[in-house]
């Protein structure tokens, strides 16, 4: 009986769940691409600094920070978290590719 009742905890602490609810950013698609001008490419931009700042405000210490680490050590809030991170500023290059692109002026 003993075990399995390690069994089923290693499992369960190893799986990794996360607590905290991070914005997700997709990708830029083909027809935002295609439709942006440079007004939208800066008001895109500035929404991917805001879900910047609303991870970085979600991953603070709190309540679900501790729960989380009771539960898996923190694996899945920093998995989470890290993912969001990445897909975030993953969209926020391509934005800035795209304006550097579409909105760049000779200046002569």
């Amino acid at each position: 009986m003993f075990k399995p009742a390690v069994l089923f905890t290693t499992i369960l602490l190893l799986s990794g769940c996360a607590l905290k609810q991070y914005p997700q950013s997709p990708k830029v698609s083909d027809e935002e691409a295609q439709t942006y001008n440079c007004a939208a490419l800066d008001q895109e931009i500035a929404k991917s600094h805001s879900v910047q700042q609303q991870i970085d405000k979600t991953g603070e210490f709190d309540a679900l920070t501790v729960i989380g680490f009771i539960g898996d050590f923190g694996i899945g809030n920093g998995i989470a978290k890290a993912s969001a991170n990445k897909h975030a500023s993953a969209r926020l290059n391509e934005l800035e590719q795209l304006k550097a692109v579409r909105c760049s002026h000779p200046t002569a």
